[in-house]
């Protein structure tokens, strides 16, 4: 019998996507495993385990071997760097990483920018040769040049219509977004097999 696969599950909006992806690919999981509140699940006659996570945890879990496996958002995966391998890019919770601020914004010497990904954004107007002072917040990121905080904004961006609805605009595209499978390095080498099964069935059902 094969082993069983630990899989970080993100809580929220990547979760129906992500388990119909599972039930697609041809694997017996339940419906309402998000309604539960329980945080580990298992799932036997699919052979796995989910860990219900916050969707920035996951790859934290995945890295240190608590996981085998994980699904995350690519801006996780930018934002905190963990050691874990990509496997596939799985064409979920599609959105973009964005520059965003007020319309009649005008560029100022070293602007403050306020991000929930300042790692992501230290890197991008680095990289441009830009100045900034990133200032990090955990909420309402939207509020920050409403209320003079910050000068802009590095956010995602599904619908933008938050943004309509706050009067702010995309100012410039950083980079498009959508889910990954991930795993564990060395569960990568202990259970090759089952996780390359995994992969296969996923694959097949992907839409790019």
């Amino acid at each position: 019998m094969q082993p069983i696969l630990k899989v970080a599950m993100p809580k929220g909006r990547i979760n129906k996507p992500a388990i119909k992806l599972l039930q697609d690919a041809g694997f017996a999981i339940p419906d309402d495993l998000d309604d539960s509140r329980k945080l580990i699940i298992s799932v036997p006659e699919a052979r796995l385990e989910f860990i219900m996570a916050k969707p920035v945890d996951v790859a934290t879990y995945v890295e240190y071997g608590v996981a085998d496996v994980g699904v995350v958002g690519k801006d996780v995966l930018m934002e905190e760097n963990r050691d874990v391998y990509e496997l596939l890019d799985l064409g979920i919770a599609r959105c973009r990483m964005s520059v965003i601020g007020l319309p009649d914004w005008v560029p100022l010497l070293n602007p403050r920018v306020a991000t929930k990904y300042p790692n992501v954004a230290s890197q991008y107007f680095r990289e441009r040769g830009q100045q900034v002072e990133v200032i990090k917040l955990n909420g309402s990121i939207e509020l920050a040049p409403l209320i003079g905080l910050a000068d802009r904004i590095v956010d995602m961006v599904e619908t933008g219509r938050t943004l309509q609805e706050n009067g702010l605009v995309e100012m410039e595209q950083i980079f498009a977004i959508t889910s990954r499978l991930i795993a564990n390095r060395v569960s990568y080498r202990m259970k090759n097999d089952v996780i390359q099964q995994l992969c296969d069935r996923l694959q097949a059902v992907i839409k790019v």
